[in-house]
């Protein structure tokens, strides 16, 4: 019996850095109804004229080998990596998140703060602008905390991600 469990996917995309690449990507999930979670793009500073685009989706095992070959296809495409199957990688976001409120509250707020490892990157008499960087599950676990303690909004990079050891995409 096939495996038809839906699963979330860090796929890593090495492309040339030239204006409509990312359209094109974006153009393939769109057109196919495949959902992105999270998209990150910036130009690889160890290699001029390319791009890293990490792209987090869901789908069963053989939409996510559809998607990686349709990737794959597509002719500014140099590499396509899923960092999910390929073995350990290394996941992270940052996040700011705007908390407001006085008393009792704003020190609460400072101690989960201090508990999660975020940062006060502003602050003025009634407010926190904090910073956190971490797996996608603990900004999760410090947006839901600080809700009832005054957050009011909150704004992520979108995950990027890197194998480990010595291979590279």
């Amino acid at each position: 019996m096939q495996e038809k469990s839906i699963n979330s996917h860090t796929i890593s995309v090495l492309v040339d850095n030239e204006p409509g690449v990312l359209a094109r990507v974006i153009g393939l999930f769109s057109g196919r109804g495949y959902n992105i979670e999270s998209l990150t793009v910036a130009e690889t500073r160890h290699k001029r004229g390319l791009s890293r685009i990490t792209i987090v989706t869901t789908g069963t095992a053989m939409i996510i080998e559809q998607i990686k070959a349709q990737l794959s296809r597509l002719v500014p495409i140099h590499n396509v990596a899923d960092l999910t199957l390929d073995g350990p990688s290394v996941e992270r976001e940052v996040a700011l998140v705007k908390v407001v409120g006085t008393g009792e509250h704003r020190v609460e707020a400072l101690r989960i703060a201090d508990i999660f490892r975020a940062r006060v990157v502003d602050s003025s008499n009634e407010s926190f602008v904090f910073e956190i960087v971490g797996d996608t599950g603990k900004l999760d676990a410090f947006a839901e905390l600080m809700k009832p303690l005054g957050l009011v909004d909150l704004s992520r990079s979108g995950v990027v991600a890197i194998s480990r050891g010595t291979q590279s995409l």
